[in-house]
């Protein structure tokens, strides 16, 4: 049997049995997943073509209030269910939750690229600095427009719809955001594995490799970078849906559109494994949300700090990430580096 095909059951079984052998850890398996997905798309950016973006929280964040939205909308007064309590005063019967989760989720996927696509045009114009000043600023610039709209809950936010008590058990909605998010993670690594091997993969890299050289070759430059920025609001925004599901509360500034926690972790994760490669995002996740939980627990008060700390060890002992190091120092297992020429330079 092919070594890559046998990882890959080892793999699925793992994922499968997960929450049924640890069933107190589904949420947290959960988190993770989103974790590794929003790793996975930043990278499509920051590493793949080179545009370090501080803004795709954004996609994420109204995936979230999109998801939310469409299933309460569906049914009932959006503006009603938030000055009423929501869940408090309005319940979903079985066949509404399940109808406004998979309608939220669609929409979820398909309104991010479209906004993508919009602001695009303009922020992809910028480069370097400019750009990942730019990104930043979208971040903040959505939580505070989302905090202001009363129709969503302003500031307060909004609760979510409630699992119906009717279907299965008390854990039966932890199940089915687990698979998910896992189901989420499978589609966007396999589809990102075939992109980066296509003509568009290729255009990526020339683009971070040098952008102007590939402007002069005749490569419509800022149609890839969009279409790529697009590609990553399509999978953070379904992202998002699911996220804020399994929280249960969507708030503007601490949850949907959380650009000093999670708009930063996503790029720490990325360059933590190795950017610009297919598996350094996802085992970033997985090293990162391991540290970020141990933290949590062991500095509980101090967890900011330590957090900072890991941050500038990140940065100056792993410039490469995890996957570039072991590119370094076992290049027969795992080939070349990928930022070679950057490695050389530190």
């Amino acid at each position: 049997m092919n070594k890559n095909i046998l990882i890959f059951i080892i793999i699925l079984l793992l994922t499968i049995t997960a929450p049924h052998l640890i069933p107190s850890r589904v949420v947290y398996f959960t988190t993770l997943s989103i974790f590794i997905v929003l790793a996975m798309t930043w990278d499509v950016q920051g590493g793949q073509m080179g545009y370090n973006s501080f803004g795709n929280i954004v996609f994420f964040g109204l995936g979230m209030y999109v998801c939310i939205s469409t299933q309460v909308g569906l049914f009932f007064d959006v503006f009603e269910w938030n000055e009423s309590g929501g869940e408090k005063t309005f319940l979903h019967t079985p066949n509404q939750y399940f109808i406004g989760l998979v309608a939220g989720l669609i929409l979820a996927g398909l309104i991010p690229p479209i906004i993508a696509y919009l602001i695009g045009g303009g922020i992809l114009g910028l480069r370097g600095h400019y750009f990942a000043i730019g990104t930043l600023g979208l971040g903040v610039a959505a939580a505070e427009l989302a905090g202001g709209i009363d129709t969503i809950g302003g500031t307060v936010g909004m609760t979510v719809p409630v699992f119906p008590k009717e279907v299965g058990n008390i854990h039966t909605d932890k199940l089915i955001f687990y698979y998910l998010s896992v189901a989420l993670v499978f589609g966007a690594f396999f589809f990102l594995r075939w992109l980066y091997t296509t003509r568009f993969g290729l255009a990526l890299n020339a683009i971070r490799d040098d952008e102007d050289k590939a402007e002069s070759m005749g490569m419509p430059t800022k149609k890839y970078k969009t279409l790529g920025w697009c590609i990553s609001a399509f999978f953070l925004g379904i992202a998002g849906g699911i996220s804020g599901n399994v929280v249960g509360y969507v708030d503007p500034h601490d949850i949907a559109f959380a650009g000093a926690t999670l708009g930063v972790w996503m790029v720490l994760m990325a360059i933590l494994g190795g950017k610009g490669t297919l598996w350094g995002p996802i085992i970033g996740a997985i090293v990162f949300y391991l540290l970020k939980d141990f933290l949590w627990v062991k500095f509980l008060g101090w967890q900011r700090v330590t957090l900072g700390f890991l941050i500038v060890i990140i940065v100056i002992f792993f410039p490469t990430g995890i996957m570039g190091y072991l590119r370094t120092k076992f290049p027969q297992m795992f080939g070349e580096v990928v930022d070679e020429g950057e490695q050389n330079k530190t």
